[in-house]
């Protein structure tokens, strides 16, 4: 295949790119080669595919069951997920993961990190994922986080379940080390949830400090971790939504700490804000992490979805720009520059959380994965949220977009 007429980010004017063998071989402003298998990508934006790093696939397509969370709050929506569990089965939780799957092709989506619960004794909706894993690989990477819900030691034999699913073959550890009953609980599950990956040479990815209280501090002890073992990249931390409340002083050292370990910061914007400043009246906090200070202090941070109608968030398209849309505003990220370099938070950097990079990127070698956006570049795209045109895995198109058109008569 050849695709012509090719935007790339950071390059002037149109490129070509040559795929063969289901990898790029060649990118220049001309390639000689065959004129059978051509597409025209009509000056359009062509980037990596979209990257979804915090998705919950266990949970998707649950909201209203059995009831809607009323309060909006985080802690109602664990305790309507703890009623909801004890009805999946294997089927319930394929047929609804397949589901949101689809729906995040259609956004351009090939790489995703879902979270499953193992505070379940069946680890149900874990048996479940990594068969859907499997089944999709032609379309999507799918990372499998053994996400203990109701806490580690706060769960009956919640450690043994969470080892129990990293041995079936959860890829990720997690945590939550906030919903923990007490601090000590706290700091001793990330402890646990660190020491399980190092052992069995997992990532890590913690539910981390996902509640407005100014003192919950897990993060220092996540990355504290993360720098002790050297497992660094390997760990991330999600939400953070803490950040917003602490005082400067203390956001400043913990960001040297941050720096020093190297850790991942995932945020997700549209359910953080939907979650957080439930208890406050007025003035209401926004409840997202620092994104705009952690990216100024080059630390890695990703942006995610985290849900699809379920007990804690009742809307979710997965469109990535839509989160990317909201970051920015919340985040006062409105720079020009600002906003062009945003579209790293739902591509490369999401990547390397998930740590493909290796295979991500469109460069000679790496596969060919990529997608078309029906913009002419990266403020085109995020200013219009603009759809994707083609989706491209290994040099095949799994997604093809024909924009709607619209007859309308013009102002004089």
């Amino acid at each position: 295949m050849l695709i012509k007429n090719a935007k790339l980010r950071g390059k002037q004017g149109l490129w070509q790119i040559l795929i063969q063998n289901g990898s790029f071989v060649e990118i220049a402003e001309q390639i000689a080669g065959n004129e059978e298998d051509v597409l025209d990508a009509g000056g359009k934006l062509v980037i990596p595919p979209y990257v979804e790093p915090h998705i919950h696939l266990d949970c998707v397509f649950t909201a209203g069951e059995p009831r809607w969370n009323e309060s909006g709050t985080l802690f109602e929506g664990i305790e309507l997920w703890a009623e909801r569990k004890k009805m999946i089965t294997i089927d319930d939780v394929k047929k609804r993961a397949k589901k949101a799957i689809q729906l995040q092709i259609s956004q351009g989506i090939q790489f995703v990190r879902s979270h499953v619960d193992t505070t379940d004794p069946e680890l149900t909706a874990l048996k479940a994922l990594l068969e859907v894993k499997k089944e999709v690989q032609e379309f999507v990477d799918l990372q499998l986080v053994a996400f203990p819900q109701e806490g580690i030691l706060s769960f009956p034999r919640g450690s043994e379940l969470l080892e129990q699913a990293v041995k079936l073959g959860a890829d990720v550890v997690g945590a939550i080390p906030h919903y923990e009953f007490t601090r000590e609980y706290g700091v001793e599950s990330v402890k646990i949830a660190v020491a399980l990956a190092e052992k069995y040479g997992k990532l890590v990815d913690i539910h981390c400090d996902e509640i407005d209280d100014p003192s919950s501090r897990f993060l220092e002890t996540v990355a504290a971790e993360a720098q002790r073992l050297g497992l660094k990249e390997r760990v991330s931390a999600s939400h953070t939504t803490a950040m917003h409340s602490y005082n400067n002083p203390y956001a400043h050292k913990l960001f040297r700490l941050l720096q020093l370990a190297a850790i991942n910061i995932i945020s997700c914007p549209t359910e953080n804000i939907h979650l957080q400043g439930r208890f406050d009246t007025f003035p209401k906090r926004r409840g997202m992490t620092r994104v705009k200070e952690l990216v100024q202090s080059n630390i890695n941070v990703a942006i995610a979805q985290d849900s699809i109608m379920d007990p804690w968030y009742p809307l979710g398209t997965n469109h990535p720009l839509r989160e990317l849309d909201m970051c920015i505003h919340v985040c006062q990220m409105m720079g020009y520059g600002e906003i062009i370099r945003s579209l790293d938070l739902v591509t490369e950097n999401g990547a390397k959380a998930l740590r493909v990079e290796h295979e991500y990127g469109i460069e000679p070698g790496k596969p060919a994965n990529l997608l078309i956006l029906d913009a002419e570049d990266e403020f085109d795209a995020i200013r219009n949220l603009s759809c994707v045109l083609y989706s491209i895995r290994k040099g095949k198109v799994i997604l093809k977009r024909i924009p709607a058109q619209t007859d309308m008569q013009r102002i004089s």
